[in-house]
């Protein structure tokens, strides 16, 4: 229980979701561009 207090309450947990966070939807971001490129690459070797 203390940790979930630390981890809500501390500048240092915040930091740590804030910094959880960012690398999630940096790689959903990848995640999106990864793939248009690999459909985009597709289409270009099926012609």
């Amino acid at each position: 229980m203390k940790a979930l207090q630390d981890l809500f309450s501390t500048d240092y947990g915040l930091m740590s979701i804030v910094g959880i966070a960012i690398i999630i939807v940096g790689m959903g971001c990848a995640y999106v561009v990864l793939q248009s490129k690999m459909a985009e690459s597709a289409k270009k070797a099926g012609k």
